[in-house]
């Protein structure tokens, strides 16, 4: 039985509460919808990014990873469409002066104060900044809203040095920017974003079967990392909702405390790209295909996740809350693989000896995996420390430890316990995490 989707209340409190995310700049009362990773949310965050790689580059032969520079030749933003078409419709308020997107708001009616609205603009969403000391507009330069076009300009350099034959693609997590006008529902939209995107290209005409492909894939991914199927659907993008490239796109949804958003986004978005580099660029981009011996300018399959929203979407549904005797047991049910800590290791006190034992068996598994020492408040509250931060195995050092030299292990989801020797916790937590 599937749990019900959590208020986002809980999940931003918890996050706060257990340092996995704090408000940005929040001893100056926060700036903008900026949020910091603190440190569990920063672990959860690589770990997400690591399986993305392991998954996408690693446990495949077609796959190679990159990672470009954001600040790029101003020429790329003109070539890409970004500095004419990567607007929004912006009104703003006459009275209380707030900005809002036209294309959610009815009416011409401030939805803040009641005051009038002006006519839409065209509002781009791309980061201004300057390359040297003086700003003019010879050193303007731009944040990058994307990471696929670092990928498309390295095409070239990749496919000669790769010596990759179509299909093959090239990954690349990292950061991007958009002035977004409004931002919000937690880590969700923000301004400085995380994406894990891919561009794999093929031979035009191979391109819908393999856009398939990756559609079932990366809903597999999702699957594979333990998030709940029924918060996931597919949703195809109407006709006309497609961008001028894109020839087909199909989103994975997740159901969100405030409904059902975009995960992630793959389309097909033809040669468009490696075409408008080509003439702006002057640069052949073409591939030579020595099977068909042709040339041609690849169609490109473009799976594009946010590392941040999948971030927000492991922790909501992995959140869990079940009665335990007089109290609501809260658990973040993280798959092992995604878990912060994956180990804690709790002396059942202070005592020297003990400390000791502990220190001994966290040393023999540490170097494997990230684990945790908690020495402060009751066993039961240190267990309940640890299921709210989402620990697989929590490792309890006691007085007959001492004397046998052998220590509890509990499970997190079951809360059965088992007794193992400390020098032989390497191998357990090898069977137990599959590695």
């Amino acid at each position: 039985m599937a749990r019900p989707v959590p208020e986002m209340e809980k999940i931003v409190s918890l996050c706060k509460r257990r340092g996995f995310v704090f408000p940005g700049s929040e001893i100056y009362g926060g700036f903008g919808n900026t949020w910091d990773y603190g440190p569990l949310g920063s672990l959860l965050k690589n770990n997400v990014k690591s399986a993305w790689i392991k998954t996408v580059v690693q446990e495949r032969d077609d796959m190679v990873l990159i990672d470009a520079a954001i600040l790029m030749h101003p020429q790329v933003w003109r070539a890409s469409g970004h500095l004419e078409s990567f607007t929004d419709p912006l009104v703003d308020c006459k009275v209380c002066r707030q900005r809002f997107r036209a294309d959610q708001i009815e009416g011409t009616v401030c939805p803040s104060c009641g005051g009038e609205l002006t006519e839409a603009r065209q509002f781009n969403l791309m980061f201004k900044t300057f390359v040297g000391p003086v700003e003019e507009e010879a050193a303007v330069a731009y944040l990058r809203p994307e990471t696929a076009q670092g990928i498309f300009v390295n095409f070239k350099n990749v496919q000669t040095t790769s010596r990759k034959k179509l299909p093959f693609g090239i990954a690349q997590v990292g950061k991007a920017f958009r002035n977004e006008i409004t931002p919000g529902n937690f880590t969700f939209r923000t301004r400085e974003f995380e994406q894990m995107e891919i561009e794999y290209f093929v031979k035009p005409g191979t391109d819908e079967e393999l856009h398939s492909n990756w559609v079932r894939d990366r809903l597999a991914w999702y699957e594979r990392y333990g998030m709940s199927m029924g918060r996931l659907k597919l949703r195809e993008h109407a006709r006309d909702e497609l961008a001028h490239y894109a020839k087909a796109v199909v989103d994975v949804e997740y159901e969100f405390p405030f409904g059902w958003s975009e995960l992630e986004g793959i389309a097909n978005r033809t040669d468009f790209d490696l075409r408008q580099h080509q003439a702006v660029s002057g640069e052949d981009l073409t591939y030579f295909d020595d099977v068909s011996n042709e040339r041609y300018l690849p169609y490109v399959i473009e799976p594009s996740a946010g590392a941040d929203r999948a971030t927000l979407a492991f922790l909501i549904d992995a959140y869990d809350e079940e009665q335990d005797k007089n109290e609501v047991r809260v658990v973040m049910r993280f798959h092992r693989d995604l878990a912060p800590i994956k180990i804690a290791f709790l002396p059942l006190s202070k005592k020297p000896d003990l400390v000791n034992l502990t220190k001994r068996a966290q040393g023999l598994v540490r170097s494997r995996w990230m684990t945790m020492y908690d020495d402060t408040q009751s066993i039961g509250r240190r267990y309940r420390r640890q299921d709210e931060i989402g620990t697989p195995y929590c490792v309890t050092i006691d007085f007959q430890s001492l004397e046998d030299n052998a220590v509890t292990i509990r499970d997190r989801d079951s809360m059965a316990q088992v007794r193992v020797p400390v020098d032989d916790l390497s191998h357990w937590f090898t069977e137990a995490f599959g590695q």
